[in-house]
């Protein structure tokens, strides 16, 4: 008979392909993690088998399904898989499979049984706690004994006597003692505590062109403070962001017999000198390639130089010629004060679009301050002399301004770049203007934004957090003090494009010299403006996401209003430095100087 099954079997299908039929057992969260344990369904795809094996996989699967069913509370569940309607040790099991037809799928079927919740009994600890730590732990007698919460519990205990001081403490795993009858589990936390900590000698380790004083500034922990592994890693990420470390670990020495725990600071300096290239291109604005180059640590206090050339408006519909933006930057951080960077810039531009040209220089410097995890504010001088034609009439302005700015930010990112899940994103900025040259004006222009993020993961049965967001965002300016003619064309607000309303050309979204004179279409630029943008964003896969969002926006003035709504979708390429977006847009009123459609290529979202 054996040597008949195995005659049999050599004829069979092989690899055997199979289709798995999931009987819910009514609990969502529980299904979802089943399917996602089970080799049966994660395999059945990518490591396809033969009939042997697709039956040594279903049987594998049965205690893996329980421990499933065990981690969320359910001790006395059970989990049936059948082949073909046979059980996994039937004896005919194997000769039916082979005497499957090539290509026939074996139909597999799960069927799980939760039974009875089980909750928390008893909770003993065994070990000396120090006053106050026993509320530390997270979990109470009557809640349901799900492992994932019982094992957080004692990981949140060790994390608290950490942080207290007890640098050596430790909470294994709780013995668990079930009590079928009652389904209930007693449980017993063994916990050893250590002596009391603080911190002993700090050595950085890994230097090279950083100066050590500049760490000794920059640390967040002291020689002498109780021992606060929160507070260590605080000042670890601390040290990454000054921008010259390219990682940063500590290392615990062994208590002295003063209970003081040396610490080391083991640190690997970033490259000194990078050179990168950008590229970006939108159907309106272009094309754009640049090169830049930076020093990150000039005099080794983590100073910054950084340079780039950049070629704008290499095509596009909203421009008129080839342009130029170069950039010198210099940065001093911790200046006079920790979290506070000292910024010095040079700047040439050479913009050729529909609304005017544009050249000019600027020199400019600010201090910024971090005032706390989300709120930074900026201020300085900056001093402008340009040259705009518009309409074939050409204007000098000699500009001195005076940007304030505030910025908060709890999308909890390293970079901008970064796809945002949650949180806001929010600026203010006032800019108090003198103009000298053609005009003699003083105004004052006021921009402000708000960007949020919903992570709709919660709405879809399943769906991990981050994957599904909903992006909205809000932006306003206006110019105080000035009339639309006396502002300098560069001044003046615009609609359209991609950072207000895609769809519609750069500037193209506003009041336009009409009459026939001298041609209809070029943007005035306004006084106000206003625009509101709504993006739904949906993770595809791992690297892969798509978009689709609705822009609307306008600008005003004297000479009149106009208002203007776009719609869009989008593919995203999600890299480690931030998404590479592709979005085409629409406008939804077209008129007869507006494009049928715009592209935009860049990298990072849109907002």
């Amino acid at each position: 008979m054996c040597a008949a099954l195995a005659a049999q079997a050599a004829y069979a299908a092989n690899p055997q392909p199979y289709k798995v039929d999931w009987t819910s057992s009514g609990n969502d969260a529980v299904d979802s993690t089943m399917k996602a344990t089970s080799q049966l369904e994660t395999l059945r795809k990518t490591a396809p088998t033969d009939l042997f094996g697709l039956i040594a996989r279903a049987r594998g699967d049965v205690p893996r399904l329980l421990t499933v069913l065990q981690s969320f509370g359910y001790y006395q569940g059970s989990i049936t898989i059948t082949i073909n309607g046979q059980g996994l040790n039937s004896a005919g099991l194997a000769g039916a499979l082979a005497s499957l037809p090539k290509g026939k799928d074996a139909q597999v079927r799960i069927v799980s049984r939760l039974g009875p919740l089980f909750h928390v009994r008893r909770i003993d600890i065994q070990g000396a706690l120090p006053p106050g730590m026993r509320s530390k732990l997270p979990l109470s007698t009557g809640a349901p004994a799900v492992a994932s919460d019982i094992l957080a519990a004692g990981a949140t205990l060790q994390t608290a006597l950490v942080d207290s001081g007890y640098a050596l403490a430790k909470v294994p795993k709780p013995t668990a003692y079930e009590r079928p009858a009652q389904h209930v589990l007693d449980l017993k936390f063994h916990v050893t505590t250590g002596p009391r900590v603080r911190i002993g000698r700090i050595h950085v380790q890994g230097l090279r062109h950083v100066h050590e004083s500049l760490v000794d500034r920059r640390l967040l922990v002291h020689t002498g403070e109780l021992y606060d592994a929160a507070a260590i890693e605080k000042a670890r990420q601390d040290l990454l962001t000054l921008g010259v470390f390219q990682t940063v670990s500590v290392k615990m020495g062994k208590p002295d017999a003063a209970d003081r725990v040396p610490l080391t600071f083991v640190v690997h300096e970033a490259k000194r000198y990078t050179v990168g290239v950008s590229a970006a291109y939108s159907s309106d604005l272009g094309g754009s390639g640049g090169i830049n180059w930076s020093d990150r640590d000039v005099f080794g206090n983590g100073e910054q130089l950084t340079t780039s050339v950049t070629a704008i408006n290499l095509g596009g519909s909203a421009t008129t010629g080839l342009g130029y933006d170069a950039l010198i930057g210099y940065s001093i951080p911790d200046f006079l004060r920790r979290d506070q960077t000292l910024s010095v810039q040079l700047r040439g531009l050479r913009q050729a679009l529909q609304a005017y040209t544009q050249t000019g220089e600027t020199a400019g410097a600010s201090i910024n301050r971090k005032l706390s995890d989300v709120w930074s504010a900026t201020a300085g001088v900056t001093y402008e002399h340009e040259v705009i034609d518009q309409e074939d009439v050409g204007y000098h302005y000699n500009l001195l301004m005076l940007p304030l700015s505030a910025y908060y930010d709890s999308t909890d990112l390293a970079s901008p770049l970064l796809d945002p899940t949650h949180g806001f994103r929010i600026s203010l900025n006032v800019q108090p203007t003198f103009s000298y040259g053609s005009t003699q004006q003083t105004f004052v222009v006021v921009q402000g934004s708000i960007s949020t993020y919903f992570d709709l993961h919660k709405l879809f049965a399943g769906d991990p957090p981050g994957r599904t967001v909903l992006a909205a965002r809000a932006l306003s300016g206006v110019a105080l003090g000035a009339t639309q003619f006396s502002l300098p064309p560069d001044q003046r607000f615009y609609a359209g494009g991609s950072g207000t309303v895609r769809g519609y050309r750069y500037q193209s979204v506003g009041p336009e010299f009409g009459n026939g004179y001298p041609v209809p279409g070029i943007p005035m630029g306004g006084t106000n403006m206003q625009a509101v943008n709504l993006e739904l964003r949906q993770r595809v896969g791992t690297n892969f996401g798509v978009v689709a969002f609705v822009d609307s926006g306008g600008v005003s003035s004297p000479s009149g209003s106009v208002y203007r709504v776009g719609v869009g979708t989008g593919v995203r390429y999600y890299t480690s430095i931030g998404p590479i977006r592709f979005d085409i847009a629409v406008p939804t009123n077209r008129r007869p100087n507006d494009d049928r459609f715009e592209i935009y290529i860049g990298i990072g979202q849109a907002f």
